[in-house]
């Protein structure tokens, strides 16, 4: 297909359901800001220890780290959880009182700068092709990603943001296995542990963090000819870049899941099956 060429939207010589992955994603992802966007602005029935007080608990992963608490809401963490102590009084009356909107707002900047993101949101919603050797939406020239889409190069260093959650989010994971400091297993703390494997998996492999641990090098056997650990290190990362797209929709789905679960756990809508009600 001429690039060049003003075709309409959708051209194509294709003659297979082409439509079916940007639909999909599209719609996916739709679904996924929309559920964030109404849980984060709940600011309620994030965190559940069935009343019993002290170490451990379940933390809804949007709501992690809880840089401030408002202990009067239903389904709130014990203020001596907060990094902050209880909610600041600047905060603006119009805005909700929620921890989530101070916190979403940087692992949502590693995804939305994330390479493959930007490819399906690209086509999904941009049309900017809809597919390989499909029309996009006609337009004069390509400009690529400047202009306002320079915030694209942000990803690179929203990298550390990412990390830094993983570390935060394993912290709640293993803080799941704890009632009041008493150990045990419940289905909350198994999908709490699972969800930061997942998202390390995602960020891991993440094209930024390939480049960091060798994508830089000229020479990965120098200087005596043999591979070294910083190869093999890279050959782990390309192993789970080229599952990228698996672990970003897994990652993607297992958060939104695992605040669902603590939500209506807290809200008393699910039972939690756990050792600690035996």
């Amino acid at each position: 297909m001429d690039s060049s060429a003003k075709l309409p939207l959708a051209y194509t010589s294709r003659t297979d359901r082409w439509w079916v992955e940007p639909l999909w994603t599209g719609a996916g992802f739709l679904a996924f800001v929309l559920y964030t966007t109404w849980s984060m602005l709940q600011a309620e029935f994030y965190w559940f220890s069935a009343g019993v007080e002290g170490f451990g608990g379940y933390l809804s992963p949007f709501y992690s780290p809880l840089i401030f608490i408002n202990p009067t809401v239903s389904g709130a963490a014990p203020l001596d959880h907060a990094w902050f102590g209880s909610w600041p009084g600047w905060w603006p009356k119009l805005i909700p009182a929620s921890p989530a909107i101070l916190i979403l707002m940087g692992p949502l900047s590693f995804r939305m700068t994330c390479y493959y993101y930007r490819k399906f949101y690209y086509r999904a919603y941009f049309l900017s092709p809809p597919a390989c050797a499909v029309a996009g939406i006609p337009r004069k020239e390509y400009r690529g990603e400047t202009a306002l889409l320079v915030f694209q190069n942000l990803h690179r260093y929203t990298l550390y943001i990412a990390l830094a959650f993983i570390v935060i989010l394993t912290y709640d994971g293993i803080m799941s296995f704890f009632r009041g400091g008493e150990f045990g297993v419940g289905v909350g703390s198994i999908i709490l542990i699972i969800n930061p494997i997942l998202l390390a998996g995602y960020t891991f492999g993440c094209h930024a963090f390939r480049h960091i641990v060798g994508g830089n090098m000229d020479c990965f056997t120098c200087p005596n000819g043999k591979p070294t650990k910083r190869y093999r290190l890279w050959k782990g990362v390309s192993w789970l870049n080229g599952r990228h797209m698996l672990w970003a929709w897994l990652s993607m789905i297992w958060v939104a899941l695992a605040d669902v679960y603590v939500r209506m756990v807290a809200m008393g809508k699910w039972t939690d099956f756990s050792t600690w009600g035996m």
